[in-house]
């Protein structure tokens, strides 16, 4: 099998190394799609031989999906650019790559994401199971951005690969906030754009119970301070979202 590792990226030099580092054993092919970073992105892929292609940002899942359609190979590793491979990730993707043909035509692996310098095992952010090792022939990206997710075009068998994607999400609360925001505006848009708007009595009891499912139900008590402050802001995205979708249902 030969394997093509498809990036997205947007002013991503803090990250970047590391995810492309991760890989260098793996790709037959790197390709990194970039949406006119402004920052030393471009410099340290080209430090690795990757494949530059830069495209206008239309979107979380129309990039991905652009940036599949460029690969050299079809079987595709769809990777964010803060993301990076366990050792045992990589040993089990060695095994796929390693056959004359594969059983099945995608492949799932758990995320485990680092928030703030801390591992998060529950709140709902693990396993975080993805689709992401695919024969592109097979599958395309779609969902509703900014929450994209990799999916088969019929009732395509998903076989599952030990080891983690090792997610670095966020380094401080401000980011976290600021990725908040910019998601939340992406989200409203395309709730107005179905037609959907909420009361504001809705959106503090959508907010209320995001807290409890990801402090209680998801168990993010076990994880401390983090757990703590990552469902008090999960309940605070919930509120930024309905609200500005209430927002923009006023002004049109």
């Amino acid at each position: 099998m030969n394997l093509s590792v498809v990036i997205i990226t947007y002013n991503e030099e803090r990250n970047i190394e590391r995810c492309l580092l991760s890989v260098q054993e793996l790709a037959d092919e790197i390709l990194v799609v970039d949406s006119f970073s402004k920052d030393r992105t471009l410099e340290i892929c080209k430090l690795f031989n990757a494949k530059v292609i830069q495209n206008p940002f239309e979107g979380h899942i129309q990039q991905k999906n652009f940036a599949v359609k460029q690969a050299q190979f079809d079987w595709i590793l769809s990777l964010d650019a803060d993301e990076v491979l366990s050792d045992e990730l990589i040993k089990s993707i060695k095994q796929i790559k390693s056959k004359e043909k594969p059983e099945v035509n995608l492949y799932e692996m758990n995320r485990l994401t680092n928030y703030c310098g801390s591992w998060v095992k529950h709140c709902g952010w693990y396993p975080d199971t993805k689709v992401r090792l695919v024969d592109r022939k097979f599958a395309k990206w779609g969902g509703v951005n900014p929450h994209d997710k990799l999916e088969g075009h019929k009732q395509e068998q998903v076989d599952f690969l030990k080891g983690d994607i090792l997610h670095y999400s966020y380094y401080t609360k401000e980011d976290h906030l600021k990725q908040i925001e910019y998601f939340s505006k992406i989200a409203a848009g395309e709730l107005v754009k179905q037609g959907k708007n909420v009361a504001q009595f809705t959106v503090y009891l959508k907010m209320a119970t995001q807290f409890f499912k990801s402090f209680v139900i998801k168990r993010g008590f076990l994880d401390g301070k983090t757990g703590w402050q990552i469902s008090k802001l999960s309940a605070f995205a919930t509120y930024r979202k309905y609200s500005l979708l209430r927002t923009l249902n006023e002004t049109r």
